[in-house]
């Protein structure tokens, strides 16, 4: 069984299409590069023994998307491709617009045009904003702090809206949380270009010696040390939890919206001295000023994934530190 997996060479994307073959499918990959790099194919080809279908092309580009859709039988479409750095988003909010707002409408349209309506779409925690309490529920409020955020919420409306206008789509929004981690063969990881964005990668290129120092963006925060407080999921876990999605979808009809998180909730001191342990590094740090638009915690309710998917995360926050750090010690220049 065919599933086009967009944005599949990316972090989320290649673990989820190791899951995906291990579970009998069939990922064939578009991805444009930008932000990944095509060596990621051997990588999954040596843990699977198979090796995707690969095409080189955009979501904004609706011929190619078309000659995609004729050449193969998808039962389903999972949507990761997009940009994702929030700090960059504020500073190129038309970019993110346009690649993750006019990208997914022209996805949806080639779907349309194939006879497809099967969908799973990549969307993020970052969409409840400044929520009220915690953990946080899928009924929750939903609001935006940055572009890249923006950008999810009005999918989601788009995803929303076509499921109401026409009931034989079928489709799963999937909120996550902070995924981080890698496979457990240190083949395939996070690999940022330049300064990484998120926290594990950061600590991890300084646990290596790429970089010399963590910034902690702020110690002030109502929280047990001070520091902002996330939810942290194993990317194994994420991507084993769009299969469960995927099985939902092929297997029933409506829109469902799930959050994809532990429910536990982990600091930034917590993190750098989880990652010490399993690195056996001193990881250096220093308190700066907070960040515009951070708020102090943030973790998931993942009771809808574990009732309705069957699904919850399995890995501990060791684990996680323990396989982030097997891929950056294995890999400390990334895919180069």
């Amino acid at each position: 069984m065919f599933v086009l997996v967009t944005g599949g060479v990316g972090y989320i994307g290649s673990h989820t299409c190791v899951e995906l073959i291990q579970a009998g499918f069939e990922p064939v990959i578009i991805d444009n590069l930008s932000n990944s790099k095509e060596v990621v194919l051997n990588r999954i080809e040596m843990i699977t023994g198979k090796r995707p279908e690969f095409m080189q092309g955009d979501v904004l580009d609706s011929t190619f998307l078309n000659t995609v859709f004729e050449k193969y039988p998808f039962a389903a479409v999972m949507h990761f491709a997009g940009l994702k750095a929030v700090g960059e988003s504020v500073q190129k909010p038309f970019m993110y617009y346009e690649n993750n707002v006019s990208g997914s409408l022209n996805l949806i349209k080639a779907m349309e045009l194939a006879g497809l309506q099967n969908l799973i779409f990549s969307s993020s925690a970052t969409v409840y904003g400044m929520p009220g309490s915690v953990p946080i529920r899928e009924d929750f409020p939903t609001s935006t702090q940055n572009p890249y955020g923006a950008s999810k919420l009005i999918v989601e409306g788009m995803l929303i809206d076509l499921a109401k206008a026409n009931n034989e789509w079928n489709i799963a929004t999937l909120r996550y949380f902070n995924p981080i981690g890698a496979h457990e063969s240190g083949l395939i990881g996070e690999d940022p270009k330049g300064i990484p964005n998120n926290l594990l990668p950061f600590i991890s290129q300084v646990a290596v010696g790429k970089l010399a120092c963590l910034n902690v963006f702020g110690r002030d925060y109502d929280t047990p040390d001070g520091t902002g407080v996330r939810d942290y999921i194993h990317v194994v876990d994420l991507a084993r939890g769009h299969v469960c999605a995927l099985e939902k979808v092929l297997a029933q009809s409506g829109h469902f919206v799930v959050n994809l998180g532990t429910g536990n909730g982990y600091s930034v001191l917590e993190m750098i001295r989880a990652f010490e342990t399993a690195s056996n590094q001193s990881i250096g740090y220093k308190i700066v000023d907070r960040r515009p638009g951070d708020i102090a915690t943030c973790y998931a309710d993942p009771e809808l994934a574990k009732t309705f998917l069957g699904w919850q995360a399995e890995f501990d926050l060791a684990r996680m530190c323990v396989d982030s750090w097997r891929w950056q010690s294995n890999n400390p220049n990334g895919f180069d």
